[in-house]
């Protein structure tokens, strides 16, 4: 799966966990096909995915020195409302944002990374960082949408945000007096986790009184922990990544991203990947997502080595997974820049072009206009040419199915 889940999709999975009938699976009607922005990365229905597909469209394009067309970068300025926030979309920017708005951390998280990046938003930055400070829980930390117990997973992607914007995260502190960092390490399985493999991890919250390892969220936590994005450099660096140090000393985000990679580290041995269930599915397939999300993770944390099987990989399997879809397309360019890897010749693709193909094109830098090929043609991809597929998508990232931080948006939760 290669699309990012709904909010809206999510708001339903909460009814079936809670033990709704096995009807309410029944897939709703499908709805009216989207107006797509012409500033925006790619045809799929914008509605739940919008402003994270083009944050990390940009980000990506940044990272491998790619000009983004100036309207790209105009329609996600225009997502962001006066306080700072952005929604998951807005069809009518020109609208004001009102309490019916729905406000996203981590779109706001991810749309402030890149307009960090891209330079000459310094007012919107920090309008944006401002907002995801003021929306802290007490303990420290993030949920998704504001209001809502904090998760593992939209902590970190947050505390990431605000360390690009320049902010310190041991330094924002809730009203609570807990810092971001606090909220984060919260989330982390220490010495006394059982089964050991599971110690360092990450979760995102607890279930049933227990803090389920979560890859997802692990992989976002090493990123936040050493106070980076996704926009990751390759590390000087190349040492195998080791296990959770036991008896653990005080509470450091640096240990504690070391220890999250060595879980990661670990989780990737088995198969050469990471692997998910889908609900009602009775084997487990490769999670091409949260496998590339841990790649970077690794990368990050100065451990290339520990990540060079998945990354021969992914090589190898993502051409169909990423087909047509700037988020994914986007994932594996950052994946390729953290590695050290020619994004331009990655398992015989050049994922650059397709990205490009999915966006608008920089007029300046084709002065005679001509677009990718394949720009203006909508994707073919099967995982998300269907209407209910974000529906189904929720009610998979309830249970557990693992599609990647930065494909998801977050919200995910145990792995199986």
């Amino acid at each position: 799966m290669n699309v990012r889940r709904s909010a809206a999709a999510l708001a339903a999975t909460a009814v079936l966990c809670a033990g709704a009938a096995p009807a309410a699976l029944a897939a709703p009607s499908p709805s009216p096909a989207p107006v797509i922005p012409s500033g925006l990365f790619g045809k799929e229905d914008p509605t739940y995915d919008g402003v994270w597909r083009q944050s990390f469209a940009l980000l990506a394009q940044h990272a491998v020195g790619v000009s983004p067309a100036p309207q790209a970068v105009q329609w996600l300025a225009g997502q962001q409302c006066a306080d700072g926030a952005f929604a998951a979309f807005r069809a009518d920017s020109g609208a004001p944002c009102d309490a019916k708005t729905v406000l996203d951390t981590n779109a706001t998280a991810v749309a402030v990374q890149a307009l960090k990046a891209l330079g000459g938003h310094d007012a919107a930055v920090k309008k944006g960082a401002d907002w995801l400070k003021s929306v802290q829980n007490e303990d420290g930390g993030w949920s998704y949408n504001p209001g809502s117990p904090s998760e593992g997973s939209s902590t970190a992607v947050v505390i990431s945000s605000l360390a690009v914007a320049g902010e310190k995260p041991a330094e924002v502190k809730s009203k609570a007096g807990k810092s971001a960092y606090d909220g984060l390490l919260s989330f982390q399985l220490g010495c006394a986790a059982e089964p050991a493999a599971d110690r360092g991890a990450f979760g995102y919250q607890a279930q049933a009184g227990t803090l389920p390892a979560n890859a997802d969220a692990s992989a976002a936590a090493v990123l936040a922990a050493l106070g980076t994005g996704p926009g990751v450099t390759p590390a000087a660096t190349d040492t195998p990544a080791a296990a959770l140090a036991c008896p653990a000393g005080a509470a450091d985000p640096a240990a504690a991203a070391q220890g999250a990679a060595g879980y990661l580290a670990e989780a990737l041995k088995k198969d050469g990947h990471l692997t998910a269930k889908t609900p009602g599915a009775e084997t487990v397939t490769p999670d091409v997502g949260n496998t590339a999300d841990a790649v970077i993770a690794l990368a990050a944390a100065g451990h290339k080595q520990s990540a060079a099987g998945a990354l021969e990989w992914l090589k190898g399997n993502t051409a169909a997974w990423s087909k047509g879809n700037p988020a994914a397309l986007a994932t594996l360019v950052l994946t390729a820049r953290a590695t050290g890897t020619d994004p331009k010749s990655f398992g015989g693709a050049d994922l650059v072009a397709a990205l490009n193909a999915t966006g608008p094109v920089d007029a300046a830098a084709n002065p005679k206009g001509s677009a990718s090929p394949g720009a203006a043609k909508s994707s073919d991809s099967s995982d998300s040419s269907n209407g209910n597929v974000w529906w189904i998508i929720g009610a998979g990232a309830a249970a557990g199915v693992g599609i990647g931080f930065l494909l998801s948006g977050r919200k995910k939760k145990q792995q199986p």
